[in-house]
């Protein structure tokens, strides 16, 4: 039941996606191949996130700045720049940087070993 209501959420976002391609490109073939690879990449790259995750403590806090940075982008930076185009370089450029800077810092900096539980704090 469970493989069944993944396959289902890749489905919607496949088709959540299709007006967003069809924003860039007319070319059927390319909406369809797209989609396609689109659902098999993210799926493997959700298992490659999760085999890593423990190695870069720091990537979680990165993706949610590119996430603010992605929402502010769409509600308020756009508005800033004429045309209401943020740069693509720009936006290419501080999604790579918080990336590489969450990596560069989760391999630098240690993570914190957990506590095990003592008694007083039962």
């Amino acid at each position: 039941m469970c493989v069944v209501f993944i396959e289902l959420t890749d489905i919607v976002f496949a088709v959540d996606s299709v007006p967003a391609i069809f924003a860039i490109t007319k070319e059927p073939l390319i909406v369809f191949t797209s989609n396609i690879f689109a659902i098999l990449g993210l799926r493997a790259l959700f298992f490659l996130l999760i085999g890593v995750m423990h190695k870069f403590h720091f990537l979680k806090f990165g993706l949610g700045v590119i996430l603010t940075f992605v929402g502010l982008k769409m509600v308020w930076l756009n508005s800033l720049f004429p045309d209401n185009k943020f740069p693509v370089q720009w936006s290419f450029g501080i999604i790579g940087g918080v990336l590489a800077l969450s990596v560069a810092l989760s391999l630098l900096v240690p993570a914190k070993a957990a506590e095990p539980p003592s008694v007083q704090n039962l």
